[in-house]
């Protein structure tokens, strides 16, 4: 069976539910879960699962700001177990912003910088998630397909 760590970084719970979203999707595709906040997770950690998936909020109006536990993860991500891994990522935030969901777009980066693979174009969520479910759900199904 294949194994899924969901990683995210949430301030105001949108982000949390959104990996929760993700995790159900998944699990209903027969893939093992396990879902944790960033501020439990320690690079390397991911050495036991065939997919990685990431998940932060974007703060900011002047700069693209990652979710304040995503922060130290990001840093050290050099030191990340991704390598020739699939990797997905996914994030919430608002589009009045200047950098919408900025920090799904800099997580990509750093993935690709570290030799992760991306397995799907990161989710952009506008606004809650639970407005969000079918977005959510496709993502998420597409993501399971590649594992």
């Amino acid at each position: 069976m294949a194994r899924a760590l969901i990683v995210f970084g949430s301030t105001t719970g949108n982000t949390e539910t959104t990996a929760e979203q993700i995790g159900n999707v998944l699990s209903g595709k027969a893939i093992d879960v396990t879902i944790q906040d960033v501020a439990e997770v320690n690079p390397g950690d991911e050495a036991d699962y065939d997919l990685v998936l990431y998940g932060c909020s974007t703060w900011g109006e002047d700069e693209i700001e990652l979710q304040d536990d995503f922060i130290d993860y990001y840093e050290s991500m050099e030191r990340a177990a991704i390598s020739g891994k699939g990797v997905g990522v996914f994030g919430c935030g608002d589009s009045s912003y200047t950098y919408f969901c900025g920090a799904v777009d800099a997580i990509e980066e750093k993935v690709k910088a570290v030799g992760g693979s991306l397995v799907a174009e990161g989710l952009k969520i506008d606004g809650e998630p639970d407005e969000c479910e079918d977005e959510i759900t496709a993502w998420a199904e597409a993501v399971a397909g590649a594992v």
